[in-house]
């Protein structure tokens, strides 16, 4: 049976998650799950919460702890990383430094300053970590949750030889809000997405075998769905697309809604919506019931809860064990599958999965309008996985100058001034620079 590393388990909340998703299935009885952490205090609640829900559920593993990382992955089949190099304190100079520049992220963590500087922080890290998998575990798939998604994935395939996909839940949580948009049964909608991380295009979405999107058109007429995604409506009006990710991320994403008060006031709401620095605050605010609930969980005063996520992680394990063959959507090198995105890129497309591992679905051009917005953020994606792998302070500064939110609200002047704060700021999470 497969040893599955989990890297970055200290993130307990969503380790748990992947935990039981895997755990939930028959055929992987007699898994080895390996967590690992830097933080030992995390690395503990984690292990102890997984050996609760294992004893609760009657489910047969074996679960160990470590914080060696090579330790973890010696032998492993599967290496799931889910890290955040410079953790919280890192995070706030993401956002806090460029607020003082105007320039008002709502989540930060995948384009703009913020999402550039987390790729410069990561993709070493991960360059590490498969240095190690090549020596330790080279036949393993490295399944990747951390952001920036698009740059870490690209870095990877760029720069070593290991087997990775890049998951996100974006796809499938935006087929249930659109599923809900309309009053259908999200089990009874079918679709066919394509594009990057975060920026990926519903290119066909239908209801029972029929074309939802004159549904979904009528719906955003209605003021109680429209306000629920402003954005995304806004950019689906005018694009005739529905994109994935939420309102909040695709604001940062674009030059439109986030560069005048009276903007962000009409379009960026509360929440995921696009509130300024919404999920740094849920970050700072959020870990402590969660961690309340958890040590309760482990200290047997409430169960542990327990419901398969919708997370592909699982699945794909699942399906390479036991050749059972599904479709998820994930993120991979951009090798002919998307024809007018820039080869070597990173897309996340439709991917068959079986006994023989992942086969990325063949797209073809996107819709031009479509593949030219993706283009500008693929623009900053390659300046800055480039930047990451040569230490180059340049390619940083210009991966920034051509965000294009950035550009449509500072000078160049005023952006190499804000990146050569942000690069002392962080110094101590940039080590070799």
């Amino acid at each position: 049976m497969p040893k599955i590393a989990m890297i970055g388990a200290g993130s307990v909340v969503f380790a748990k998650r992947l935990i039981y998703d895997i755990l939930s299935f028959p055929e992987l009885a007699g898994s080895t799950i390996s967590l690992m952490d830097i933080d030992a205090e995390r690395l503990d609640l984690i292990a102890r919460l997984a050996t609760k829900l294992a004893e609760q559920e009657g489910f047969d593993v074996k679960i160990d702890a470590t914080l060696d990382r090579r330790e973890a992955l010696k032998g492993a089949d599967y290496v799931i990383t889910m890290i955040q190099v410079g953790g919280l304190e890192a995070y706030e100079l993401d956002i806090d430094i460029p607020m003082k520049y105007g320039i008002k992220q709502c989540v930060g963590d995948t384009l703009g300053p913020g999402g550039v500087f987390r790729g410069l922080r990561s993709i070493p890290v991960f360059l590490d970590i498969c240095k190690d998998m090549e020596e330790l575990c080279p036949d393993a798939l490295l399944i990747n949750y951390t952001n920036p998604m698009a740059m870490i994935t690209w870095a990877i395939n760029l720069a070593t030889g290991i087997k990775t996909v890049g998951l996100c839940h974006s796809v499938q949580g935006t087929a249930a809000q659109l599923a809900s948009y309309i009053g259908a049964p999200s089990e009874e909608v079918s679709y066919w997405v394509a594009g990057i991380n975060h920026m990926a295009w519903f290119l066909r979405f239908e209801w029972n075998g029929r074309d939802a999107y004159p549904l979904l058109f009528e719906a955003m007429g209605r003021p109680e769905v429209y306000s629920k995604d402003k954005v995304r409506f806004e950019m689906m009006r005018h694009l005739g697309y529905f994109i994935t990710e939420s309102s909040g991320h695709l604001s940062e994403y674009v030059p439109y809604f986030r560069k005048r008060n009276e903007l962000i006031d009409e379009f960026c709401t509360e929440g995921f919506g696009g509130e300024t620095g919404f999920y740094l605050r849920h970050c700072r605010e959020s870990w402590k019931p969660h961690y309340d609930r958890i040590r309760k969980q482990i200290a047997g005063e409430v169960p542990v809860d327990v419901e398969r996520s919708h997370e592909y992680g699982a699945y794909i394990i699942h399906s390479i064990e036991t050749g059972t063959p599904r479709r998820i959507n994930g993120n991979v090198l951009n090798s002919g599958i998307i024809t007018n995105l820039p080869q070597g890129c990173c897309v996340e497309v439709p991917c068959l999965v079986d006994d023989a591992g992942l086969h990325p679905c063949y797209i073809g051009d996107l819709p031009s309008q479509c593949a030219a917005l993706n283009r500008t953020n693929i623009n900053v994606q390659e300046l800055a996985v480039r930047a990451a792998l040569e230490r180059d302070r340049d390619l940083a500064f210009m991966a920034v100058m051509f965000d294009p939110l950035t550009a449509a609200l500072l000078s160049p002047r005023e952006i190499r001034k804000m990146v050569d704060e942000m690069f002392e700021a962080e110094a101590r999470y940039l080590p070799g620079w």
